[in-house]
């Protein structure tokens, strides 16, 4: 290892130790740290962390489920959703703030002012329904997967979804409400045919529908549920483009690959990029037949995920992209988040 790589390290470890130890100078709780410091994926994880109560809520909301309280974002706070899985793709509950640590811009944030898991915020969910030519003879079976997707998530008063189809250009079918029947007649009124310009919908749903809960207000957990085989062949704007505009809705996109084929092809790496970049996953059915069970698998990651607010270090409105990095110290655990914010702009 180079002299460069081995600052590059330290530094990291040094920041992510910022995070468990505290930036408000509080001494270490008392809670025994994990028994296996862990290592991220593409940088060593410090060792010896020692847990800390700064930032901390107190010890019985550390880990807690949501109880209803309604929390409120400033506007120089970071709501951060994330899905913890262990190596079999089981989601992992009961985690504790010390058991992450977490980057904003490559520094520990200032403090961190809720933790919480398996909360229920209020959904916004976009169904985004791809429509041209390439998929219309597996088309129907979309459309039914999809209506019982939004028959079992949509549960509270408070939860939206709207139905977005797209050919050569997006066409929204139902805005945002919580009424199943229109809902559903919204999908159903879908009809294949045309080219693909999967990134022009992509950016058009974020930016119109979803870049819509501004700082401030009460926190939703915002997701998009795209299902296509990801070649694009008439968009505008350019794959970046939307994920950009993914990342400034603060939106997770789930991908559900129509490409039944063993073989992954150029949509399904597309596909990949925009759930990874975003903090979703993309999903891989083997026939049309079982795409209900991709669906079941988004509903369940919807209702098993931690949220974590804070207060960057260095907060300034700029309006410039900051990237995230968060990881588990335990290395059995993998944390799925988005890449990075957004931040806003004066």
């Amino acid at each position: 290892m180079n002299i460069d790589m081995r600052n590059k390290l330290s530094c990291l470890a040094a920041f992510a130790a910022a995070l468990c130890l505290g930036a408000s100078g509080q001494q270490p709780a008392q809670t025994p740290a994990p028994a296996t410091p862990a290592q991220p994926q593409t940088t060593p994880a410090p060792t010896g962390q020692q847990p800390s109560a700064a930032g901390q809520q107190p010890a019985d909301q550390q880990g807690a489920e949501d109880t209803g309280q309604v929390f409120r974002v400033g506007v120089n706070e970071v709501n951060l959703i994330f899905t913890v899985t262990d190596k079999h793709g089981h989601y992992v509950p009961n985690l504790r703030q010390n058991d992450f640590a977490l980057l904003d811009d490559q520094k520990a944030p200032e403090k961190v002012t809720s933790f919480r898991q398996q909360v229920n915020l209020p959904l916004r969910v976009g169904i985004v329904i791809d429509a041209s030519t390439s998929i219309r003879t597996r088309f129907q079976f979309e459309q039914q997967a999809a209506i019982e997707f939004l028959l079992q998530i949509l549960k509270a008063k408070s939860d939206r979804a709207f139905v977005m189809g797209f050919d050569v250009t997006p066409d929204v079918k139902a805005d945002w409400t919580n009424n199943i029947d229109a809902l559903e007649t919204g999908i159903n009124r879908l009809r294949p045919g045309g080219g693909t310009a999967m990134y022009d919908a992509v950016y058009t749903a974020c930016k119109t529908k979803l870049l819509d809960s501004s700082r401030g207000q009460e926190p939703v957990r915002k997701a998009m549920i795209l299902i296509s085989d990801g070649d694009d062949n008439q968009s505008r704007v350019h794959l970046d483009e939307s994920i950009k505009m993914c990342q400034r809705a603060e939106t997770i996109v789930y991908a559900i690959s129509t490409n039944w084929t063993p073989s992954r092809g150029k949509g399904d790496q597309v596909l990949t990029q925009l759930a990874q970049d975003t903090g979703g996953q993309v999903f891989f059915p083997p026939s049309v037949e079982q795409m209900s069970n991709s669906f079941k698998n988004i509903e369940e990651e919807l209702r098993s995920q931690y949220a974590l607010t804070y207060v960057p270090a260095d907060f300034k409105a700029s309006g410039q992209f900051r990237p995230i990095y968060l990881y588990c110290t335990d290395r059995r655990y993998v944390a799925r988040a988005r890449k990075g914010y957004f931040a806003p702009k004066d």
